[in-house]
């Protein structure tokens, strides 16, 4: 029995075409589609607004765009889509106008006579260096359909494992500040009702009542001066870690921290890897490579060591040992280099110590939140148990009082 299969396509001319066909399963849809001259780009039970690729598609955020971006051009490319017509399908299909005038500039800029890598280097808000010279070297070895390719995994891998990371740390974030607001409220509000019971000076307070009392005043008093001076030093704060030297004092301080250190040095890691295997595996020079992927890497110390690592490289030491000796990655990171230069599948060695790396960060991150959720629940708990104590305690003082 047919079914009716909901398709989008694209056109000899570039143009998109939508419609239903009927048809027994979506592949005959697309083989229909693939005998008009069409290319096909959706076919499904549902319509589709938007452009529908392997992923979902983002339209916030410059990330995301740039994702879209890469995915988009990926696909067309790939299907024997022209650069040019590649470019204004992109333009047409992409839902924020912001970036469809970007894209829109590059194709200016393109048909002008500039190579796809300079036009999209005029743009580096969004398309950092690393992306631009996998462009260029692209170009040069007639492959650009392939580049994007990998592009498209580069940021697709970079931005899954952001978003995990982030999406990982929202819930203790939420804990810590649900559980300060309530002990702020229990002190502020609730406490001082209380604190009226005990306004007899004959009446004999205990001690842990007494030292709830008093936080309870001093927090009532300067509550208002403490958040402006708290305010004022995470203002002092951000602006000292913006400089070279606060910057890099507060990555080597980030490092020494138990289970985040190793988090974060080996989500730095998986970034490093990932970049290295899309460049090496472009043709795009070692040395060269090792600068542009020391640029995408968060971590300011980690970044510094690769310096050592690129004038080892120059030295016609291999990459493996340098890196052994800069001593801020893992261990195991040397030794699968090493073992990608003796087999001569650098480029391979490389996206599997991604993937590697980007594992064990997920399993780091994991558990980090696993011991600190339950961390600050005891802290939490213990801080309001104390203030209940202090409570019952002194309601029992009164009875033994009237008594």
């Amino acid at each position: 029995m047919a079914t009716t299969f909901h398709f989008k396509a694209i056109a000899s001319d570039g143009k998109v075409r939508t419609g239903t066909l009927a048809a027994e399963t979506d592949k005959s849809v697309a083989q229909e589609l693939k005998r008009q001259g069409l290319i096909p780009v959706y076919v499904g039970l549902e319509q589709k607004k938007g452009f529908e690729l392997r992923l979902p598609t983002f339209s916030r955020g410059k990330r995301k765009d740039v994702l879209f971006f890469t995915q988009e051009l990926s696909t067309l490319l790939n299907a024997g889509v022209p650069l040019d017509r590649a470019l204004a399908i992109t333009a047409e299909l992409t839902e924020r106008g912001p970036f469809r005038s970007l894209v829109l500039d590059v194709v200016r800029v393109l048909k002008g006579g500039k190579s796809l890598a300079d036009s999209l280097g005029a743009h580096p808000s969004h398309f950092p260096e690393l992306y631009v010279n996998m462009v260029r070297a692209g170009e040069a070895s007639g492959s650009l359909a392939q580049i994007f390719e990998r592009l498209a995994e580069f940021e697709r891998t970079r931005d899954d494992l952001r978003g995990y990371i982030v999406s990982s740390l929202i819930y203790p974030a939420l804990l810590t500040l649900v559980g300060l607001g309530s002990i702020f409220v229990l002190l502020n509000f609730v406490v001082p009702r209380f604190a009226m019971i005990f306004s007899d000076p004959r009446m004999k307070i205990p001690a842990p009542t007494l030292i709830m009392l008093e936080v309870s005043r001093l927090v009532q008093l300067y509550w208002i001066p403490a958040a402006v001076a708290l305010v004022a030093g995470i203002a002092a704060f951000e602006t000292y870690i913006r400089t070279p030297r606060g910057r890099l004092w507060w990555d080597a301080f980030r490092l020494r921290v138990p289970l985040l250190g190793d988090a974060l040095r080996k989500a730095e890691t998986a970034r490093f890897a990932r970049a290295m295997g899309t460049l090496v595996a472009a043709s795009v020079p070692l040395v060269q490579s090792i600068g542009i992927s020391r640029g995408i890497l968060n971590n300011r110390r980690i970044a510094g060591s690769l310096e050592a690592v690129a004038q080892g490289v120059k030295r016609g030491e291999g990459i493996a040992a340098p890196l052994r000796r800069a001593g801020e990655f893992p261990a195991l990171a040397s030794h699968l280099l090493s073992v990608g230069e003796e087999t001569g599948h650098l480029d391979a060695m490389f996206n599997r110590m991604a993937e590697i790396y980007e594992n064990e960060t997920r399993t780091a991150i994991r558990r980090f939140t696993s011991l600190f959720e339950p961390l600050i629940i005891l802290v939490m708990g213990i801080m309001v148990g104390t203030l209940i104590l202090s409570l019952m305690l002194a309601i029992t003082s009164i009875n033994d009082v009237a008594v």
